[in-house]
């Protein structure tokens, strides 16, 4: 069992309706070692690759992002999931369902942060049913730029997203992927990587 996933038996909660609760060290109180732990991780599994620029999309994935990126010595961009009066010039947009909240956004990338010259690594908190994902996808080829991975911390294993990304020939690499979880006795049980 590696450190996440050892992180996630600890503190981890298991609620009704497949939602796992992570709150207290990932995506709203967010434990900085454990993230560095993280992006180190992320560092070995794409070493091979000439990643310049880290993307992620707002809100929880930044956090995991800006620390993933010291390993990397790269700068982060994060889609916004809304239009704000700073927002200027043209914009890469994409439509996204949120699996957590359900309910559709547009996702939006200044076009001055991203461009052909951009080999991308997509880092996000957790993957379900890759709607985002496939987002930001979609916004990395609109800028013709190149994904040269996906690191996701938690993946759903027992739902479509994994599948549907690595079917789409990338090179995902998720901390943690979770076989499955019973809200009644709060046990998670981890996929063998």
């Amino acid at each position: 069992m590696n450190f996440l996933e050892e992180r996630i038996k600890k503190d981890g909660i298991v609620k009704e309706g497949n939602v796992l609760k992570v709150d207290s060290f990932l995506n709203h109180q967010m434990d900085i070692e454990l993230f560095d732990q993280m992006g180190a991780e992320y560092k070995k599994r794409f070493a091979d690759k000439p990643i310049n620029k880290i993307l992620t999309i707002e809100a929880s994935g930044i956090g995991i992002a800006c620390i993933a990126a010291q390993h990397f010595h790269v700068p982060v961009v994060f889609a916004k999931k809304s239009q704000s009066i700073n927002l200027d010039g043209e914009m890469y947009v994409a439509e996204v369902e949120s699996f957590t909240h359900k309910c559709k956004n547009h996702v939006i990338v200044s076009q001055k942060f991203l461009g052909p010259e951009d080999h991308v690594l997509i880092i996000d908190d957790f993957l379900a049913n890759g709607c985002a994902l496939q987002g930001l996808i979609q916004i990395v080829q609109s800028a013709g730029a190149t994904v040269e991975g996906i690191g996701i911390a938690v993946e759903k294993g027992f739902q479509s997203g994994g599948r549907i990304i690595r079917n789409l020939g990338f090179q995902l690499e998720s901390l943690a992927i979770v076989e499955s979880m019973d809200a009644s006795t709060g046990e998670v049980v981890f996929r063998e990587q």
